[in-house]
């Protein structure tokens, strides 16, 4: 995994539009994001895309006329494990057990999640 570029939530928004569709043009990244949430504004758009080049999360090509065409260039499974990591070591100084108890405790589990979570851990200890 290379540098991962520290992404906010805004920019993660841009970000996911792009990681399903590119390469994209501002113009279909905007119509996507306002469709989820009208208060999405172009120039707003605009400048995150503008952000996410310079922190080298974006690459751009020109494509039909005036238009750039915007593509990834880390993978969304990359800046979710770097977020993930961010997260865990911010809140809960990196001990995955109070996470994971936080969640338990707070959330009515089904039978299913249950039997999931068990598996994931009888799994990790076989290893």
């Amino acid at each position: 995994m290379s540098v991962v570029p520290k992404i906010s939530a805004t920019e993660w928004a841009v970000m996911k539009v792009v990681w399903s569709e590119a390469p994209c043009s501002a113009a279909h990244i905007i119509d996507r994001l306002a469709a989820q949430d009208a208060s999405w504004h172009p120039k707003t758009v605009k400048t995150l895309l503008n952000r996410l080049v310079k922190k080298r999360a974006l690459d751009f090509q020109r494509g039909e006329g005036r238009a750039y065409l915007y593509k990834p260039r880390v993978a969304e499974q990359d800046c979710v494990i770097a977020e993930s990591e961010s997260f865990l070591d911010r809140v809960h100084g990196g001990s995955l057990t109070p996470l994971v108890a936080h969640f338990i405790q707070r959330r009515k589990l089904t039978r299913r999640q249950i039997a999931e979570l068990k598996k994931l851990l009888d799994d990790q200890e076989e290893t």
